[in-house]
């Protein structure tokens, strides 16, 4: 570890982030990518940011509200998913749906930001950030649908993507390491897991001492330690066939002379696979395994501690 000093924002995200402590890390960030001044309230737990392997492998990384009630999602993916898109509508979908009550009126919807950080090539496109809006333009007129001055008023909005979710994309390995504002001072951080010479961003600062690994105690060190071994070990198998859109054939390829001989054996491929989102069935199938022993090693293992 002696060369590398602060910990990774994937795994953050997952720890240390939660805790109310950290809040300021998160705040700085969306209010360096959101042009305004968040204030993280509470880290939500859903149906959709629980382990479940039932629900379409939507598991999310983070889910918050902010100060003014507002929903913001936030995952990191490492591996390509040709249908990400749907994910992330997915996402949205369920998060508005679950807060809402039934029989409450549609202006309870809440506004919900979809926060994505990308490693790998979604789409075409050369730029490392991209924002996704909702808007309506007229087909004859060309012109951009307001809200009337009624709904102005009585919604604290001012056009139709203020009610609709909002998206952004941030395709770490676009980024050319130059920062020439404080955003790109964090996507340089979130690519390189280190902070660039100088910054400014909101949110740095408490980086440096928060997530910095000789700050964490023994057993915090030991679960990022184990932390990346076995992203090391889930790099090593899926990543070609996960850039390459061809999961089920190559990842089948690349495990196969790893799950030979006892379940024992095939212990660090079931977590590794497991870090990574793929669902029970699916590490089955891979592993020659039943549902049932690969739930058992999982329960297991989070049970010792992980």
């Amino acid at each position: 570890m002696a060369n590398r000093t602060l910990v990774s924002f994937d795994w953050a995200i997952k720890r240390i982030l939660r805790q109310k402590a950290s809040f300021g890390i998160l705040n700085g960030f969306l209010s360096e990518l959101l042009h305004q001044d968040i204030s993280i309230k509470e880290i939500l737990e859903s149906e959709g940011n629980q382990e479940d392997a039932d629900d379409k492998f939507n598991r999310l990384d983070l889910l918050c509200i902010d100060h003014k009630s507002e929903m913001i999602i936030i995952e990191v993916q490492f591996y390509e998913e040709s249908d990400y898109f749907h994910r992330c509508l997915y996402a949205t979908s369920k998060v508005i749906t679950e807060y809402i009550s039934k029989g409450d009126p549609y202006n309870a919807v809440r506004k919900v930001y979809s926060i994505n950080i990308l490693y790998f090539d979604l789409g075409h496109g050369s730029d490392y950030i991209y924002k996704g809006l909702i808007n309506f333009q007229g087909m004859h007129q060309y012109d951009r649908l307001e809200l009337s001055e009624n709904q102005k008023a009585k919604f604290g909005k001012l056009l139709p993507s203020d009610i609709f979710p909002e998206y952004y994309l941030i395709k770490v390995n676009n980024f050319n390491d130059i920062a020439k504002s404080t955003l790109d001072e964090w996507i340089f951080f979130l690519k390189n897991t280190k902070l660039p010479k100088q910054y400014s961003a909101k949110g740095l600062s408490l980086v440096a001492t928060q997530l910095k690994y000789d700050n964490m105690d023994t057993v915090t060190k030991q679960q990022y330690d184990q932390f990346l071994k076995e992203g090391k070990i889930s790099k090593d198998m899926i990543d070609t066939a996960m850039l390459n859109g061809m999961l089920k054939g190559k990842v089948e390829g690349k495990i196969e002379g790893k799950i030979e001989g006892k379940i024992e054996g095939k212990t660090e491929v079931i977590l590794a696979l497991h870090a990574d989102g793929i669902p029970y069935p699916q590490i089955a199938k891979y592993t020659k395994l039943t549902e049932d022993e690969v739930k058992r090693i999982i329960e297991e293992h989070n049970s010792q501690g992980k």
